[in-house]
């Protein structure tokens, strides 16, 4: 088992659920085997001659399979050409050339501590994104272009809690060149795909880490308590101080924003599994934070679980809680016997289902539940709301 936490560095740490010791597996010894003697006959050597020209083949043929599989190939890859009779830049290597400068350090100070985090560049007015958890309730943040840039007071113009993003500005007036990144369309991320971080790991400057995307529509929770979905995994090495980096695509676009890790024990650092906030997330929010307005997201106030009815499974999301005086419990939701099995007519068949459907709306909207009530089908109008600050 392993609990994920958010990737600051310095400052004070959330609270977060008690560590869990993973089971551990010894590795096997290695045996090394007793030298031969010297009356060993020569057909003994003849034999190792044979394992090792074996050995070596089956080499060749496992490197060759590499070359022609391909590792981390993307969907539209660009083989690599020698310059001047050399051989050229790694495609990782070609991507960090493309993006890093685009990449930058934040700062936040919040009481005597500080926290650390990175951002990036998406347009040429100065705009930074990063995680609203880098940020904390700062007005104000410092952020560093490189490890020999100058070092620039950034405004936070808008933060938003349930998708953990913040923007920042600097005058692009002392900045020089601006280097934007272009985000991708993180619909389109299939598992397998390139992946590649670059951020302020432990406060290392501009750290390039390469991996792929290894799941995808996972669910981590954003700082005020409620879920952010579609999250991207990878297991591109990520580590404290990565938070608000952006991960990358084989092409050096932004698919996602690094936020959150899974540890295991006493560990803070990598385990090989991180998460990303999709870059399609950062489309819908971004626009407004950037006006300094509020991202309002519609609240249900549900909790809920697979459903499941004895031995046989009923596809839909079984009710297990309703917040006191929210839309799900003025419409008659009922913990424990409801199974909500559609929104608006389109089939709901798990608790992500439901959070989609609800998402896709604004608070003030009207929707029709369909539920299951101990095997008889109703159908509940609910009006929702805008979502709380933090989870009641």
């Amino acid at each position: 088992m392993s609990h994920r936490e958010r990737l600051w560095s310095g400052g004070p740490a959330p609270e977060e659920p008690p560590p869990v010791q993973p089971a551990l597996r010894p590795l096997p010894r290695l045996s090394t085997p007793e030298p031969p003697s010297e009356e060993e006959p020569p057909r003994r050597s003849r034999t190792r001659l044979a394992v090792l020209i074996s050995a070596l083949a089956g080499a060749a043929v496992v490197i060759g399979l590499f070359l022609v599989l391909g590792v981390g190939r993307s969907h539209d890859p660009a083989p690599l050409r020698a310059v001047g009779g050399k051989l050229g830049s790694t495609q990782v290597g070609q991507i960090y050339a493309r993006a890093s400068a685009g990449v930058v350090s934040v700062a936040a100070r919040e009481g005597p501590g500080q926290s650390t985090g990175t951002g990036f560049l998406i347009d040429r007015a100065g705009t930074i994104v990063t995680n609203a958890h880098v940020v904390g309730q700062a007005g104000v943040v410092q952020v560093r272009f490189g490890d020999q840039g100058r070092t620039l007071d950034a405004p936070v113009l808008g933060r938003d809690q349930s998708s953990d993003l913040a923007v920042l500005r600097v005058d692009p007036s002392l900045t020089g060149v601006l280097h934007p990144l272009s985000l991708a369309d993180s619909s389109k991320v299939r598992i397998g795909d390139l992946a590649v971080a670059i951020g302020n790991p432990f406060g290392l400057d501009r750290t390039a880490t390469a991996g792929i995307v290894s799941g995808l529509g996972r669910h981590i929770q954003a700082p005020n308590g409620f879920d952010i979905d579609e999250v991207i995994q990878t297991d591109a090495p990520i580590n404290p101080g990565n938070s608000g980096g952006p991960l990358l695509d084989a092409r050096g676009r932004v698919i996602g924003i690094n936020s959150q890790i899974a540890t295991a024990g006493n560990s803070q650092g990598n385990l090989g599994i991180g998460f990303a906030v999709p870059s399609n997330t950062v489309r819908a929010v971004v626009p407004k934070l950037k006006q300094g307005q509020t991202v309002a997201h519609a609240w249900l106030g549900v909790t809920t679980a697979t459903a499941s009815t004895g031995a046989r499974a009923t596809a839909g999301a079984a009710v297990a809680d309703v917040t006191p005086g929210s839309p799900a419990a003025k419409a008659g939701l009922q913990p424990g016997t409801d199974v909500i099995v559609g929104v608006d007519g389109k089939a709901v068949t798990s608790p992500d289902d439901l959070n989609q459907a609800v998402d896709s709306h604004s608070p003030g909207d009207q929707v029709r539940l369909d539920v299951l009530r101990n095997g008889r089908h109703q159908t509940l109008t609910v009006t929702l709301a805008q979502r709380p600050n933090h989870v009641p």
